[in-house]
Parts: C-alpha cells; sequence; structure tokens
C-alpha cells in the first residue's frame, strides 16, 4: 500500500447513521480506493443448509447492522480503519440452484481478491462457501490453521449423498490437504450427534475441541490461550458460524442449540487472539427472517469487526 492515509468511515457527526450506503461499518468500497488490505464481501448463498433457510441474506443484514460501529476499537486499543485499509467489495454472486458452480464460483471470486495481497472478511451466506475460501487462501498462504466456532462440527461427510453442505466442508477441507491438521480447533460445539463417531472420526482429523461447557467452566482467559498456544504463529483462518452464539444471543440463525456462548464470550475469546496471524475471516449463517430486533445481525457486525481489528493489527505490525 502507498503512503497515502486510509480511507475510513463515513463522518457520522455530518450524515446520519441511518442515512447513505450501508457499506460494512459506511466504509468505501474497493473500487473508490487505490488499494484494499482487508476485503470485506458478501456471499449471499444459503442453497447447502439442512434445515432452515435465509443466510442469503445474511450478509446485508450485517452490514446494515455495521452502521453503528466507530473508528476506535476500545477494547484492542485499535483504530482498525486507520492502521489498514478496509473497504466493501460488494458480493460475489453464486448460482442458487446449482452447489457445484457455486462452490467454483466463489474460489475463483475469492482467489482474484486475494491475488492483490488483501485478506478477505467474508459475510456469508451458510458454511458451505468455507471450503471455496479456504481453497483460494490455501492457495495462497499453503495448509492453514483453522479456528471454528460453532455449535456443530460440520466434518459430516455427506447429507442425502450431497458432498458439499454446509456440514461438510471441512471434512472436505482435510481430505483436500488445505488445513494444518497440527493446528484445528472447534469452539462452542454442543447439542446431540448422529453418534459417538462423529467424535471420533472429528478427533481422526486433527481437530481438538473446545466445547461451550469448556467455555463456561475454564473461562475465556484460559480458553484464548490454549488456542493461541495450538496455533502459534501460522497462517490462521477463523470461521464462525454465528450458532456458536446461545439462541438467546443469536436467534436469527438456520440450525440454533441451546447452550452456546455469550456474544461477550466470543467476543473475548477473538480478543485474546492479537498475537495470531489471522490471514483471512468468515462470519456465516445469519439468518434475518428468524432475527428478532437484529439481535443476531448485530452480534455478527461486532464479531467481523473484531476480526477486522485482528488483521488491521497484524497489517500495521508488519510494515512497521
Amino acid at each position: 500500500m502507498s503512503s497515502t492515509a486510509a480511507r475510513g468511515p463515513v463522518d457520522s457527526s455530518r450524515i446520519p447513521r441511518y442515512a447513505g450506503p450501508a457499506t460494512f461499518a459506511r466504509l468505501p468500497r474497493t473500487d473508490e480506493v487505490p488499494h484494499t488490505d482487508i476485503a470485506v464481501v458478501g456471499v449471499p448463498f444459503d442453497s447447502g443448509v439442512s434445515y432452515r433457510p435465509g443466510a442469503r441474506f445474511g450478509g446485508n443484514a450485517i452490514r446494515e447492522a455495521s452502521r453503528l460501529l466507530r473508528p476506535y476499537n476500545a477494547a484492542q486499543d485499535a483504530l482498525p480503519f486507520a492502521l489498514a485499509q478496509v473497504a466493501d467489495a460488494g458480493d460475489i454472486a453464486a448460482n442458487p440452484f446449482d452447489i457445484h458452480e457455486a462452490v467454483a464460483t466463489v474460489e475463483a471470486a475469492a482467489e482474484e481478491l486475494l491475488r492483490s495481497g488483501t485478506r478477505l472478511m467474508t459475510l456469508g451466506g451458510d458454511h458451505t462457501i468455507a471450503l471455496p475460501l479456504l481453497r483460494a487462501v490455501a492457495r495462497r498462504h499453503g495448509p492453514v490453521a483453522l479456528l471454528h466456532f460453532d455449535a456443530h462440527l460440520d466434518t459430516w461427510d455427506t447429507y442425502f449423498g450431497a458432498e458439499y453442505t454446509h456440514g461438510t466442508p471441512f471434512r472436505r477441507a482435510v481430505e483436500e490437504g488445505i488445513l494444518d491438521t497440527e493446528a484445528l480447533s472447534h469452539v462452542g460445539t454442543r447439542g446431540p450427534l448422529y453418534g459417538k463417531g462423529d467424535l471420533t472420526d472429528d478427533q481422526k482429523m486433527g481437530f481438538g475441541i473446545v466445547t461451550s461447557a469448556d467455555v463456561m467452566r475454564r473461562g475465556v482467559d484460559e480458553v484464548a490461550a490454549q488456542l493461541r498456544e495450538r496455533i502459534g504463529d501460522r497462517p490462521l483462518y477463523i470461521s464462525i458460524d454465528i450458532d456458536v452464539l446461545d439462541p438467546a444471543h443469536a436467534p436469527g440463525t438456520g440450525t440454533p442449540e441451546a447452550g452456546g456462548l455469550t456474544s461477550r464470550e466470543l467476543l473475548e475469546i477473538l480478543r485474546g487472539l492479537a498475537a495470531c496471524n489471522v490471514v483471512s475471516a468468515d462470519v456465516v449463517e445469519v439468518a434475518p427472517a428468524y432475527d428478532h430486533a437484529e439481535i443476531t445481525s448485530v452480534a455478527a457486525a461486532h464479531v467481523a469487526y473484531e476480526l477486522t481489528t485482528l488483521m488491521a493489527r497484524r497489517i500495521a505490525g508488519e510494515r512497521a
């Protein structure tokens, strides 16, 4: 990036927050800046869901909720939009009737965005999109560490014989060799499974598990420290299914499970990862049709803000 200062959000003291285009955090579009360090991109696709649809509308709901975000992240003591040029790249339009074509489209579009050296903050969409995003990121960085926040494992084999669904992306990613199997972790998992073999298969793939009950009993600081130790300084991809939060904190999602994290716990764990090399991230499964008073989209907007801050701080540190 040139020495030109990063262009930040619209000045809310001059233009009310409820006015103007609803880009993420009221930031410029990628075509309005000469270079983008972090591209916020939507993927309005939910043809891979197995229960309630609607996550195709999640990205724009998160953008709308992000109007209230402010430039200074007090929790991380950072001005993320000054540390790096963050811009909204719009949406990747994926075929809603052909999952194979949609996966290929997302992969190609993500690869094109990454080619310029940017990092991706992707707004889903259902969790199917994590696989093509990981393919593109791994092509740039090699096999990446994965930190997966979710109520579910998402390492099942198939649904109705389909290999690409929102419950299968990480099994496919392990099979394709695009994940660093020495540094894989689920956080926030809970709820019934199909059988004990689900856990056995998951462990064979290399995943460690921190359940939502573990977070409650051990606390966010200990959990964050454990995750930092497991990840080290490897290139890290963070994938967050918003159903990692309890339905009290995120009712607007497709597959809710009782007993999840609070918004505060999730945000604090993310803040505890400031030393990690986050190369890209996603927030998925926000389904606004089931969202009461925008609770879920507000939570997701703040999660995306924390992830963006982690990446911006890393970029600034690498330039220093």
